[in-house]
């Protein structure tokens, strides 16, 4: 922890390396690893490590999750079905942290690499039954009164869309080189028609980092503190092409935001960072075909992402000397008869021959182009940090952090008025109440934290019983101990 950091954060800064499994991190290793060492280096994943997290949805959609439902769990703290955007298993939305947030007059943010309302952010500031409802989810945005919405998803925010969130004092921008000179939320800025690029592919542009930046800038200007999440989106994606090399430069690129906020709290020491994963994707193996190797270095050579060099190589004669310059290496005349094949019979495949060329001299292994099941890493640093210690499960990630939230003072119920809500859907269900109402709603810190908690995890059926003890007697034990050096 900082020196001289308070107990609880200012401050939040919620990052999720998306299908960041295990092997992802230790791939990532042994890929940033000097040769000319004997040491194999540590990272920022190493350094920050302190704990894992099961990630398990509803009972409903058995045991392994989608990124929707495992983002509504980090998001509210309640497990709800595949599919599901921050509503539970009978489709009831349910207050977000970033909602929660914004009721405290805290700043809001997301800087994704993705299109900003794909699933995990869109967790963190919407509801709909479905992660597919794109438009929806896009329109809802106008909703969320969200200081700072940066990332790809220029498809699904047209002219009109647009014209109305400049009508709430938005700022729009499409041209990445906008970001530099832009000072003031609110923000949202769409780079790109649905993903960013791939990071293999501008190794210079550090994307990510730059959004995660100045949305840090951006918010820090609220005196009340902000909660802001980054994710690396497209590691998933790579996972679910099984596409190592990619998903490598997608990692790299997530570090690199990762140390951007680590610098920040280093300067900041009000401020919380929690990374972690959703899921798992791809089942990635560090070794395969019984051999005892991996060879991260391999990786490190290739100038382009298999798509890209496919997609050239079809394009001229000399495709031979091309692939061979973009792979970093010579083809060997088993390579170029596979190769060859595969150009005759297209892009396509010859996109996935050259993903198999990059595993077999990798040795990469991979099990599925879904996910699995398996527990995630907990990363985290700044005040607090020492709650996220050990195991744990997703939504006991989202409501320790919720616990860490600004308190509302109680007010006599005769006092809070009728809420407002434009959502098509039922009313939200409160996580800081201990029953589902409609508005009118009981004062949000009137109920206690642990009726709160067992009330929403009832209702979200999960397959474990919930901890005895509440989230804030954990921060209390925390915040009544000394300070550690």
């Amino acid at each position: 922890m900082p020196e001289n950091a308070p107990s609880r954060p200012k401050n939040i800064v919620i990052m999720v390396g998306d299908g960041m499994g295990p092997a992802y991190t230790s791939a990532y290793r042994y890929y940033q690893d000097n040769p000319d060492t004997q040491e194999i280096e540590q990272t920022v994943f190493d350094r920050l490590l302190v704990g894992n997290a099961s990630t398990y949805p509803a009972t409903i959609s058995g045991t392994v999750t989608d990124s929707a439902a495992a983002a509504t769990a980090l998001a509210t703290g309640i497990k709800s079905y595949n599919g599901a955007i921050s509503v539970d298993v009978n489709k009831h939305p349910i207050a977000t942290i970033m909602e929660l947030a914004k009721k405290r007059g805290l700043s809001t943010g997301v800087a994704v690499t993705s299109q900003i309302n794909h699933a995990t952010p869109a967790a963190f500031l919407s509801h709909n039954e479905s992660r597919r409802n794109y438009d929806e989810l896009a329109q809802s945005y106008l909703n969320t009164d969200a200081d700072v919405l940066l990332g790809g998803g220029q498809k699904y925010f047209p002219a009109p869309l647009i014209k109305q969130f400049e009508a709430k004092g938005y700022q729009y921008l499409s041209d990445f080189s906008q970001l530099d000179s832009l000072t003031q939320p609110k923000v949202i800025g769409l780079f790109a028609d649905i993903q960013l690029p791939w990071a293999i592919n501008e190794p210079e542009a550090n994307r990510l980092s730059k959004m995660t930046q100045k949305a840090l800038e951006l918010l820090s200007q609220n005196d009340k503190g902000f909660v802001l999440l980054v994710e690396g989106s497209l590691i998933d994606w790579a996972g679910h092409d099984n596409d190592i090399a990619s998903a490598m430069a997608e990692m790299n690129e997530f570090a690199n935001a990762l140390e951007v906020v680590e610098q920040y709290i280093r300067s900041h020491n009000d401020t919380l960072m929690v990374v972690t994963a959703d899921h798992n994707t791809g089942g990635l193996s560090i070794g395969s075909n019984d051999q005892y190797r991996w060879d991260g270095q391999v990786l490190r050579s290739i100038k382009n992402s298999p798509e890209v060099i496919a997609k050239d190589a079809i394009a001229i004669d000399d495709w031979q000397a091309l692939i061979a310059s973009r792979l970093g290496s010579q083809l060997s005349p088993e390579e170029q008869q596979l190769l060859a094949t595969a150009r005759m019979q297209g892009q396509k495949v010859l996109h996935q021959t050259l993903k198999q060329v990059i595993d077999t001299r990798s040795n990469t292994g991979w099990t599925t182009h879904g996910h699995t099941g398996v527990d995630v890493q907990v990363f985290a640093s700044g005040p607090a940090s020492t709650l996220f210690y050990g195991h744990q499960d997703n939504t006991d990630i989202a409501n320790k952090l919720i616990s860490l939230l600004p308190k509302i003072k109680a007010v006599a119920a005769s006092e809070v008025k009728p809420a407002q809500t434009s959502s098509s859907l039922p009313s939200v269900v409160s996580l800081e109440t201990s029953t589902m109402v409609k508005a009118p709603a009981m004062p949000e810190d009137a109920i206690s934290e642990k009726a709160r908690s067992e009330k929403a995890r009832s209702e979200a059926k999960p397959a474990v019983e919930p901890a005895a003890s509440s989230i804030d007697d954990s921060v209390a034990e925390l915040l009544e101990a000394p300070k550690q050096p």
